[in-house]
């Protein structure tokens, strides 16, 4: 990797960062959803179906084609990767709720909050790594990534701020932010085999599929379909032309 294109993943880390510490001045309703949030909601699951998805064919080759280990064991299952990364984020959301339902007040337990925030730190940080870990290397492929991910963030943070209130804005943010950062360091200063970055790519795809779907798909929620489909035409159409 050059060194342009390594000051330019830092210059977006920074920015992703920053997209979580800010994300709550911008005001967005939650009921009816925000056709903003909407938009951003698209335009990350139009960058998984469009782009990531499918690369995990790709995956699948670089998968079959270790011999022993642990990746070796998922021979045939890129998919499942997919599956299992949807199913830890669907499980974490249901945990949120349940605490909600169950505590007196509207925000979750403790023992919640540090889960969800330990489990997104790790996510976020897979995406920090992955600044500098793609399947298709180049500029492009960092632009058209990092933009997706800061409006996946966007619309992550809505969530996480509902179930959390005032302490996700008080501690929580603070860590996410911190999260990418480490990850662009960790990618920076270590490189792992393609085999894991398949795996890697396949387990984001399925987390991010699940994190903007759960915030879009409740009826309660008075989603814009106009606004999800746009921003997913709009970003679609962007992917095919680059």
């Amino acid at each position: 990797m050059n060194v342009n294109t390594l000051a330019l993943s830092a210059l977006i880390a920074i920015g992703l960062a920053l997209t979580h510490l800010f994300s709550g001045k911008l005001r967005f309703t939650s009921i009816p959803r925000s056709s903003w949030l909407s938009a951003a909601g698209g335009v990350s699951v139009a960058y998984v179906f469009v782009h990531i998805l499918p690369e995990l064919n790709q995956h699948q080759t670089v998968l079959e084609q270790v011999e022993s280990g642990v990746i070796s064991y998922l021979e045939h299952h890129v998919y499942l990767i997919a599956l299992l990364g949807l199913t830890v984020f669907y499980g974490l959301e249901r945990i949120a709720k349940l605490s909600r339902q169950r505590g007196k007040s509207d925000t979750t337990s403790p023992g919640v909050f540090w889960l969800h925030i330990a489990s997104f730190s790790i996510y976020n940080g897979l995406i920090g790594y992955l600044l500098l870990h793609r399947e298709q290397p180049g500029i492009i492929s960092l632009l058209l990534f990092s933009g997706a991910m800061a409006l996946h963030f966007v619309v992550n943070d809505s969530g996480l701020r509902e179930h959390h209130k005032h302490i996700y804005d008080r501690i929580g943010r603070f860590l996410l932010a911190a999260a990418i950062i480490v990850g662009w360091v960790l990618g920076s200063a270590t490189e792992i085999g393609r085999a894991a970055i398949a795996v890697l790519f396949a387990f984001l795809a399925g987390g991010v599929i699940l994190n903007v779907l759960k915030e879009e798909l409740p009826e309660e929620r008075e989603s814009r379909f106009w606004a999800f489909a746009l921003g997913a035409g709009i970003y679609t159409a962007v992917l095919l032309t680059l």
